[in-house]
């Protein structure tokens, strides 16, 4: 099995998102993976400021902790990426990280496979579709990795709803346990 690196995005406590995907994490353990969890809470990443520096050295001009996360994305076969829906996207400090992982662009990174976890109070199937595309937007400049799946989770407003879903629960457990 492989080594997967799951991404939370939410910056809220007892978050939904955060929730499931320690399910998902666990699920992905019990399958025989190595499983790496990081939470963006309390991290300090700044916006792309647009220098294309990182296209010629492989490393952003900006010190934070977008670096470092960069690091383990490149090393993991596996990518997942837990996000809230605002507005029928993917939470600003998501779409922050995608761009400051610009650096890998150019790099031998080794994921193959991106999926992504989402939840929101709306439940309508379409809710997440904008986040998808978001995410593939950034997986099309990555040619050797794809999209292989998502999950939304919705109906879920208040902090630690999804503790309470065990049908939810099991989904993002279920979920896990099937990455490749």
């Amino acid at each position: 099995m492989g080594k997967v690196l799951v991404i939370t995005t939410s910056l809220r406590a007892k978050s939904n998102s955060d929730i499931l995907a320690g399910r998902l994490a666990a699920g992905a353990r019990d399958a025989g993976h190595d499983v790496e969890l990081v939470s963006l809470k309390g991290k300090d990443i700044r916006f792309c400021t647009g220098c294309l520096s990182c296209q010629k050295t492989q490393q952003c001009v900006l010190r934070d902790d977008a670096a470092a996360i960069a690091e383990k994305v490149k090393a993991a076969d596996t990518l997942v990426f837990a996000t809230p829906v605002y507005y029928y996207g993917m939470s600003g400090q998501m779409k922050t990280l995608l761009d400051r992982l610009n650096p890998l662009y150019p790099s031998d990174y080794r994921f193959r496979r991106a999926y992504l976890l989402t939840t929101a109070a709306e439940d309508e199937a379409s809710v997440p579709e904008r986040a998808v595309d978001g995410l593939q937007g950034w997986i099309a400049c990555f040619p050797k990795a794809r999209l292989a799946g998502s999950l939304f989770c919705g109906g879920v407003t208040g902090p630690g709803e999804s503790e309470e879903n065990d049908g939810q629960m099991e989904k993002a457990y279920a979920f896990g346990r099937s990455l490749e």
